[in-house]
């Protein structure tokens, strides 16, 4: 919808070059046509970012799944619940 409002818009600064003569018709012309096409290009770019939104959300609900199902699985190590860190050698002094 969005992307056929901007086509409109430059059809009509053409329609403008064609049948507004003098300085107003160009003036329309470069304002309906740069304007259509300027929103054109808002638009590809909305749609980009939207999609990367989307797939964002979708590898973050792939990444809770993912987790959720991995976390009921395991069990933990010691009865307090914590894991110890393996303690590395000291240097010789």
């Amino acid at each position: 919808m969005l992307f056929g409002s901007a086509g409109v818009l430059v059809i009509a600064g053409g329609a403008c070059a064609a049948l507004v003569g003098g300085v107003t018709g160009e003036v329309l012309t470069i304002v309906l046509i740069s304007g259509g096409l300027a929103g054109g290009l808002l638009l590809v770019f909305l749609e980009i970012g939207l999609e990367e939104e989307r797939d964002l959300a979708r590898d973050q609900e792939r990444r809770r799944s993912r987790t959720n199902k991995g976390a009921r699985e395991r069990k933990p190590l010691r009865p307090g619940g914590r894991t110890r860190l393996p303690r590395w050698p000291r240097r010789p002094s």
